[in-house]
Parts: structure tokens; sequence; C-alpha cells
């Protein structure tokens, strides 16, 4: 599905390479950073509207996302096809196939995702129904930036999570002193 994706990061792979030979410093593969919170309902044939803020913060950038049931809560996961390979990369660098434990967490790990990669001209995706339902979603969502990736919530879910303002100065506090 991907490949004018997998195509353009091989290229620009490239590229870099050779810039870096002949010390040239440049960025030449820019990272997309998705901030802020936007609201998105689920139309009739369970298709959504990815954000047009985000969209175009893109620019040129190919729309191919990978979703992914999150582990700790009740939302999925949304990554760019490149920062999902590198999150999966990295998960994976960590493990020994030959441990059944890892093994097990692997194949668990890599469920209950899909490859969506949203209309050029709306920016309209379908999210499977099975990965709606395990988040609750039936008519509205949250599109969640957190820098690397999206989470997408079921609005009541959503509103439900919000931690009060001395819980999240105490969690500060515990894990950053």
């Amino acid at each position: 599905m991907c490949k004018k994706v997998e195509k353009f990061v091989k290229k620009w792979k490239s590229i870099t390479t050779f810039a870096k030979s002949n010390l040239v410093i440049t960025p030449l593969l820019i990272m997309s950073k998705f901030i802020n919170e936007y609201s998105g309902k689920i139309d009739d044939r369970g298709r959504l509207i990815f954000p047009s803020a985000w969209k175009s913060n893109m620019g040129d950038e190919k729309l191919c996302f990978i979703i992914k049931k999150d582990l700790y809560a009740d939302c999925l996961n949304m990554y760019t096809y490149k920062e999902w390979e590198e999150e999966s990369e990295r998960i994976k660098s960590r493990l020994n196939f030959f441990n059944k434990s890892h093994a097990l967490f692997w194949r668990e790990y890599m469920r209950d995702r899909a490859i969506v990669e949203p209309d050029a001209k709306l920016g309209r995706f379908t999210i499977p129904k099975r990965l709606l339902e395990s988040i609750f979603a039936e008519k509205e969502v949250v599109f969640f930036g957190l820098d690397h990736k999206i989470e997408i919530w079921a609005k009541e879910r959503f509103e439900s999570q919000k931690m009060d303002a001395q819980d999240v100065a105490e969690l500060a506090e515990n894990i950053l002193g």
C-alpha cells in the first residue's frame, strides 16, 4: 500500500548518504509534529476526515499512517509510516525472539493495527470497525496530537480521562523530580 512512501524514504536515504559524504549537512527529511487537538465525526460509512491543519503542515508528504490500539488506554495511536518504522524497530531491537515471552509480546503488539491513507481531496480515511469498537467510538472522536503521534479517542472517553492540575503537578514531580 505505501509503496510511494517506501520509495520516497529510500530515495532520501541515498541523497542523505551522498550529502553526508560531501560534508553537506542539511535536514532533507522533516518529521511531522502533531500539536493541538481536533474534533471529528464518524460518517455513516465509518470514515473520518484527517484534520486539515495537520494535513497542510505535512506539505507534499504522502499521507500514509499506521493505526494501532494503545496498550494502556482506550484510544488508537496513529503514526506516520516513517515514525511507525522507527518505533517498531526500537521495540524489536530490545527483543530476543528465542525467548517465548518476547515472541508472544511481539505477536500481540503487532495485532490490532491497520494502514490508512487519507484521500488527497478531503483527507477522508476509514478505520476498521473492530478498532473503532475497541475504543468505544460511535459518532465523535478527538484527534489528540502528541508531537510524534496522534491519539484518536471517543470524545466522551477523552474528556473523562483528563487529570486535574494537582494530579498533573504531583505526577510531574514524581517523574521529573
